[in-house]
């Protein structure tokens, strides 16, 4: 048998003990066991849901759980025909889940498969050549003026008395208000652009010991220009006179109310009782009211139902039906009804609700 068929073999004979324990007017102190019993439903139910791959790490899980149950209800000493019903539908899960868990124990364990390495990400060249062709950009200039500079000292010991115009003297004037822009260089005998840098005082000539010697200043540096001052921030645009509120108005309603009611009083021990399933222990988002009656509508029909809690208590919720028991599969014990969902309940009917559920444990429905 594979683990899928098992587990659900296995899920079905505890469905049926848990009906048992769940039978109006058995004696409390199952509350325990019927716990234990629907999350071991719920272990199995993911094996089937998951084809079978869960069924290695979920069946020993199974298997605790279900020894637990057995144990506690058979350290309660009650002698009720609904007892050994569960005992026996217990007791022959117990059995499969077993297999199934030998069966797990045996099955071999796959390693994971390894993942591969991400590749390296590519590295950008460096930028060695760009900045190498950069530097001898901006080196060219230098050399190439350099010698003029040179020659123009050398030929001064050579010149006549009369002080020749030396190069390292800057005609003053105003600075361009113009951006500076690159130029070629000058030739010897010539004023230098500013982009050049300052020539190096050379030393008087040694012949001419009378020469004036004039040092060389450098240029004066260009007043910043003022910021601008800054716009005038716009002036913000007048509101718009305050429009009449209305009222939108509400859609007409188009659905009906539904056609079936009903009406269910709960008390202490009614066999009328709110129930959960194994997909959540929320009897509103996950579960709804099982009423138990003769008047059973068929599945999906919409009823309104009027709810009589005890206390004095009412509030009317809609529903849809969700499953439905009769006579012959509910047995002598088990009365006949329908399990309704709600789809519409005030929150202060939702407040009544979750209180009486604190005071009585709800019924569990196999809802998968």
């Amino acid at each position: 048998m594979d683990p899928v068929t098992s587990a659900r073999t296995a899920r079905e004979r505890l469905a049926r003990g848990l009906a048992a324990l769940q039978t109006p007017g058995l004696p409390a102190g199952f509350a325990s066991a019927i716990e234990r019993v629907a999350q071991a439903m719920g272990t199995l139910h993911r094996i089937e849901a998951t084809g079978g791959a869960a069924f290695t790490e979920a069946a020993p899980i199974a298997l605790g759980l279900t020894r637990q149950a057995l144990s506690e209800l058979q350290a309660v000493p009650v002698a009720h025909s609904a007892v050994d019903q569960a005992l026996e539908a217990i007791a022959g899960a117990l059995g499969i889940v077993h297999e199934l868990t030998m069966e797990a124990m045996r099955a071999p364990i796959v390693p994971p498969r390894p993942q591969a390495a991400p590749p390296a990400p590519a590295r950008a060249p460096a930028p060695s050549v760009a900045v190498s062709s950069h530097a001898a950009t901006v080196a060219a200039p230098t050399q190439a003026v350099a010698p003029p500079l040179a020659s123009s000292a050398a030929a001064a010991p050579a010149a006549s008395p009369t002080p020749p115009l030396q190069p390292a003297v800057f005609p003053p004037g105003p600075v361009p208000a113009a951006p500076p822009r690159a130029m070629p260089p000058s030739p010897p005998g010539r004023g230098h652009d500013a982009t050049q840098p300052s020539p190096v005082w050379q030393g008087p000539p040694p012949t001419s010991p009378n020469v004036p010697v004039v040092v060389a200043q450098p240029p004066p540096a260009a007043a910043p220009a003022p910021a601008p001052a800054p716009a005038p921030a716009p002036a913000p645009a007048p509101a718009p006179p305050a429009a009449e509120w209305r009222a939108a108005p509400q859609p007409p309603r188009t659905d009906a109310a539904p056609s079936f009611r009903i009406e269910a009083a709960l008390g202490a021990h009614s066999p009328t009782n709110f129930y959960k399933g194994l997909s959540g222990n929320d009897v509103i988002e996950s579960g709804g009211l099982f009423i138990a009656t003769y008047r059973i509508p068929p599945v999906g029909t919409q009823v309104l139902m009027r709810v009589a809690l005890p206390g004095g208590y009412e509030f009317d919720a809609i529903g849809v039906v969700r499953w439905t028991r009769d006579v012959q599969s509910g047995g002598g014990d088990v009365p006949p009804g329908f399990g309704a969902q709600f789809t519409h309940i005030s929150p202060e009917a939702r407040q009544l609700v979750y209180r009486y559920v604190r005071n009585r444990e709800p019924l569990f429905h196999d809802d998968q």
